[in-house]
């Protein structure tokens, strides 16, 4: 694919202190890609993830996404969307306010922004629930509000966080026959960190990290 659609990670590490997360990872995520990054828990993935994001800089090295370095660059900029295992969602704000919310920081007109989150809630199938709250929801739910406010902004790259940890057999499948359908249609390229089999059964691309090194690159 064209760089214009790629995520390339150029000899990245991170430190915390004397602890090395990554140590030194070249990576390339063809854009359209479905792609999980999995491995034992502080092997890196989720440190990896959050640096394409923005939210944790490299200690060394770069992040270039569709062909622009933006390893200094903030969140809201690089045309990426984190959904957090968490899944962060404000709850004193309804469904259609949460899914709006990055478009409001964007300064987008109350109205365009109404309609665009309303749309996106309708993709999930949770419009007929667009004046409830997060309390309301079961996690499942929650989670699926968590995808609409991902693709609000129309990103061409969204990235998970364990996105299936919180949900049952059923949510989970029903999550990511969503997710590759949309992954189809959209074209956007997704990469998870997870540790679900269920996750890495549908991604057609696997990384595997150990000790904050890929250990294993695997394309279905």
């Amino acid at each position: 694919m064209a760089a214009a659609s790629e995520i390339v990670i150029q000899n990245v590490t991170k430190k915390f202190g004397s602890v090395t997360a990554v140590n030194q990872v070249e990576l390339t995520i063809e854009g359209g890609s479905y792609c999980c990054m999995i491995g034992p828990s502080g092997c890196g993935k989720t440190t990896l993830l959050r640096m394409i994001a923005g939210h944790d800089q490299p200690t060394s090295g770069h992040v270039l996404i569709g062909g622009n370095d933006m390893t200094n660059v903030r969140t809201g900029e690089r045309g990426t969307a984190l959904m957090f295992q968490n899944y962060a969602l404000f709850p004193h704000l309804n469904l259609t306010d949460n899914v709006s919310f990055s478009l409001k920081i964007q300064k987008i007109a109350t109205g365009e922004r109404t309609d665009r989150a309303r749309e996106m809630l309708d993709r999930v199938q949770l419009l007929h629930l667009a004046d409830r709250y997060p309390s309301e929801l079961s996690g499942g739910q929650q989670q699926r509000v968590a995808v609409a406010r991902a693709l609000a902004s129309k990103p061409q790259f969204i990235l998970a966080d364990e996105p299936t940890a919180n949900l049952d057999s059923k949510a989970t499948s029903q999550l990511l026959d969503m997710m590759a359908k949309m992954n189809k249609d959209e074209n956007a390229t997704f990469v998870f960190a997870t540790h679900d089999q269920r996750v890495m059964d549908k991604a057609r691309r696997v990384v595997t990290l150990e000790d904050g090194v890929i250990v294993s690159d695997v394309t279905k």
